[in-house]
């Protein structure tokens, strides 16, 4: 747990200098990846589910989410979150920064303190928690760069996405099953290149379907920031298109 929630901290701190010193027209800039919503739109969304995870622990998901707003839980993950947004939007910039920061800092200290198989309530099912920080790490790696891209402001890659890219191998088969396909033929393996050049190998040496490309580019066709065809990310195998067109790193 302890590289994983290290990880986090360094995405936390980053999205954290991002949105040190915006003044309100940063913090009212539309985020083009998120249509309908402005930077503060973004954080807020952050905010709000990393308390969500602390708060699911003992009331489950549903609960934690209805707590927050009576009838919130909608036909499917994104008009949750819509309702959400919606119905606590408005607050000022800084307000939203410290509340981000307190929800963050407790979402670490949850994670860090837990052992690695503890099950969290989450939107679809349990997750162990440290697929639970790997999530959390994903989330805010897409909004970081959401909301650097609106207020440009240029980001630097690093080793963390490994974490995300692995993520997102792993779970290969639950997003096939949310596209109503069957599982993958067999086994679905990533020949990355790293922000520093090296190679990440991740997945079964024998994969039937092999992902290969930088990594960056690899984690935001995850993020579905990135259209495969207009990355320089290239797969081979049965699986290889719907490999590229349904993974995914979050529900």
């Amino acid at each position: 747990m302890e590289a994983i929630t290290q990880a986090l901290r360094e995405q936390h701190d980053e999205l954290d200098g991002v949105l040190a010193g915006l003044d309100d027209a940063g913090w009212a800039r539309p985020v083009p990846d998120c249509p309908g919503w402005s930077v503060a739109d973004v954080v807020l969304h952050l905010a709000q589910t990393d308390e969500l995870v602390v708060s699911s622990i003992d009331a489950g998901f549903s609960a934690a989410t209805e707590k927050m707003l009576p009838d919130a839980i909608g036909e499917t993950v994104d008009h949750t979150v819509d309702r959400l947004v919606e119905h606590e939007r408005g607050a000022p910039g800084p307000d939203l920064h410290a509340r981000w920061r307190t929800a963050s800092s407790g979402l670490r200290n949850l994670l860090a303190e837990s052992d690695a198989r503890r099950p969290m309530p989450w939107v679809v099912r349990d997750l162990p928690a440290r697929t639970m920080a790997t999530t959390r790490l994903s989330e805010c790696w897409i909004h970081t760069h959401d909301v650097a891209g609106a207020v440009g402001v240029a980001l630097v890659p690093g080793d963390r996405l490994r974490h995300i890219a692995r993520l997102a191998v792993r779970t290969v088969p639950y997003a096939f099953t949310r596209a109503g396909l069957d599982a993958p033929v067999g086994p679905v393996a990533a020949h990355l290149t790293a922000p520093d050049g090296d190679t990440w190998r991740i997945g079964d040496d024998g994969a039937t379907t092999v992902i290969t490309g930088p990594a960056v580019d690899f984690c935001l066709i995850a993020a579905r920031r990135l259209d495969p065809a207009a990355s320089a990310v290239t797969a081979t195998g049965p699986d290889a298109d719907d490999v590229l067109r349904l993974v995914r790193t979050y529900a």
